[in-house]
């Protein structure tokens, strides 16, 4: 296997870093609706690995994806970097995710009356939703992002961010059986999601395991986020999770 993060000096490196930092692209809401239409009419259903980076953002994608596959829901996310906040984010997960199964047992739930029941698809939960805490390797993380962490919120040092979570996700959904996995992260307007699914699928390559594209953000995806968020009393936080996020933030907090 390819090392993820070439040489830091690289020119190569630094052209393709812009190059995926101009990703842009529409279509990756209807490439997923696709793969879930093909999979329906085969009459499979597949176990799918979800990466979460959060409950609220795992909220809506967890709604909607648990009515067509066999979900386990992965946290897996070093670039926390206070190890109390990672507890709390996978906790206040896991609290989600105990409430969705509950709710759900012994029922079917359709896409009747749901934001995305103009998708045309067909589904029902059959199976809880189970959930994976990933290691915590913050080691891992700033290793990845050695020589970028004064980058802005958005560029190269999230790049390899991004590259390090999807790249696991995808090596444990290849040791561990699964048909394909994909992200919560594109549910966010923060997030370019040309650049998370062409990662996804770099990914996917690599491990031999499919992507299931995504820009969960789309057709009110973000705002039944937040209103399952709500709905939830759902810890809502306000930076990615870095050290560097955090700085950034507090430093345009103080210049207000």
């Amino acid at each position: 296997m390819q090392s993820l993060f070439p040489e830091k000096n690289s020119v190569q490196n630094t052209i393709y870093d812009e190059e995926l930092l101009a990703l842009r692209g529409k279509g990756f809401r209807e490439a997923g609706v696709s793969y879930i239409e093909d999979m329906l009419k085969s009459g499979r259903r597949e176990k799918l690995l979800l990466h979460s980076c959060c409950a609220p953002c795992s909220s809506a994608c967890l709604e909607y994806l648990s009515l067509f596959f066999d979900i386990t829901d992965f946290f897996y996310n070093p670039n926390i970097s206070d190890k109390s906040e990672y507890k709390k984010r996978a906790e206040e997960l896991e609290r989600l995710i105990t409430c969705y199964n509950y709710e759900t047992e012994g029922k079917t739930t359709a896409l009747s009356g749901h934001p995305r029941e103009a998708d045309g698809l067909k589904g029902e939960r059959l199976k809880a939703i189970e959930f994976v805490e990933g290691e915590y390797e913050p080691g891992a993380f700033l290793e990845a992002v050695r020589g970028f962490e004064k980058e802005p919120e958005g560029g190269r040092r999230c790049i390899r961010c991004f590259r390090l979570r999807l790249y696991k996700t995808a090596e444990y959904a290849a040791a561990n059986g699964f048909d394909c996995f994909t992200t919560t992260l594109t549910i966010s307007p923060m997030k370019n999601a040309a650049l998370l699914n062409h990662l996804g699928q770099e990914a996917a390559l690599e491990y031999g395991v499919r992507f299931l594209p995504s820009d969960f953000k789309k057709k009110d995806g973000y705002k039944r986020s937040i209103e399952l968020s709500t709905a939830y009393g759902l810890y809502r936080q306000d930076f990615c999770g870095c050290a560097f996020s955090k700085a950034e933030r507090e430093k345009k907090k103080n210049e207000r």
